[in-house]
């Protein structure tokens, strides 16, 4: 059983810096790819950032990137997203994504990923 729990979430202004938290449990950890969702109240869920196991590859969305910076350290079993210079569209349930698989550019859809966090709620207020 794969465990996918964050934390870090919270309230802060814009402007401000957060950093999440993601831990996946059931398995080696440096063996999963790891990715951060987000989803706005009254829109769909959409990516926002991804790792490759060894941290050589990432990837980010067009409204994050430069802004948003997502890390791994497979020692701690604990993927991060630091999320600076915040702005009120950031308001979201941002979770925490896990596959072992290799999906390639399919990186940024749901259905790559297996394994799925309840969610940390970010509020950015203007």
């Amino acid at each position: 059983q794969v465990q996918v729990v964050e934390s870090g979430g919270g309230l802060v202004q814009a402007g401000g810096s957060l950093r999440l938290s993601c831990t996946a449990s059931g398995r080696t950890f440096s063996s999963y790819y790891m990715g951060w969702f987000r989803q706005a109240p009254g829109k769909e869920r959409e990516f926002v950032a991804h790792i490759s196991r060894s941290s050589s590859d990432t990837y980010y969305a067009d409204s994050v990137k430069g802004r948003f910076t997502i890390s791994r350290d497979n020692a701690k079993n604990t993927v991060y997203l630091q999320m600076n210079s915040l702005k009120p569209e950031d308001t979201a349930v941002y979770s925490c994504a896990a596959t072992s698989a290799y999906y390639g550019r399919a990186y940024s859809r749901e259905s790559s990923y297996a394994y799925w966090g309840q969610g940390t709620q970010v509020t950015v207020s203007s």
